[in-house]
């Protein structure tokens, strides 16, 4: 079953929450377990993996700093904390589209040109990404060693600068595009129906009542 966008972002910030009133470490590890499993159930591993290895070393470095402020158990919970988060919404964002987002949020009744320009960027990510690791491939090719250390501070203006261009060339590109298509004029229609359907619904209260559970537990119990 496929939920609605507005179901899957809805039930993503409810997880958010319950994360961030999580206390203990057990609970932690079971809600990211209980993630991976769904993004494994996407089948794409290679991408996942890849996520991780951007993500875990922000975790490590947060824990270190809340190790070095507080304690050993403060830092665990303060790294699995974050990796939670990141990962639900990297579940959100790998199965569903910056495309139906935007047009999900806009028949939520949210403004045209602000739901464009949350899809487009979540879009033009991965391409600035990809942008960023030619232009790195392209000054090592000429002797400039970019990469991990301090050494490589000093030449980072030579990664900077590519990227600032390319990435204003790019919005120069898309404005053209966006104003021959006649962006922000009004009778918009959309190629698929986004509507909210029974199990839409049934999902969003349900972790509605889920969520309050867990909080009058954790506040009284």
């Amino acid at each position: 079953m496929t939920f609605d966008p507005r179901t899957k972002l809805i039930l993503s910030f409810y997880y958010s929450i319950l994360v961030l009133f999580s206390y203990e470490p057990l609970p932690l590890v079971s809600e990211w377990v209980f993630i991976l499993l769904l993004i494994l159930m996407t089948g794409k591993t290679k991408e996942s993996l890849r996520w991780f290895k951007t993500v875990a070393p922000m975790a490590v470095f947060f824990s270190a700093v809340v190790w070095w402020s507080a304690d050993v158990n403060s830092a665990f919970i303060a790294g699995f904390k974050l990796i939670n988060i990141a990962s639900v919404f990297f579940a959100f964002f790998i199965s569903t589209s910056p495309e139906d987002l935007g047009n999900a949020l806009v028949k939520a009744g949210i403004p045209y040109p602000v739901a464009f320009v949350m899809s487009v960027s979540l879009q033009f990510v991965p391409v600035m990404a990809r942008k960023a690791g030619n232009v790195i491939d392209a000054q090592r090719s000429r002797g400039i060693p970019i990469g991990p250390g301090l050494k490589a501070v000093r030449y980072i203006h030579v990664l900077l600068i590519p990227v600032l261009i390319q990435s204003i060339r790019l919005a120069e590109e898309l404005a053209e595009a966006m104003e021959s298509r006649g962006f922000g004029r009004s009778g918009r229609t959309f190629l698929n129906e986004y509507k909210m359907r029974p199990a839409d619904w049934i999902a969003v209260f349900a972790g509605m009542l889920l969520l309050a559970t867990f909080l009058f537990l954790q506040r009284y119990i």
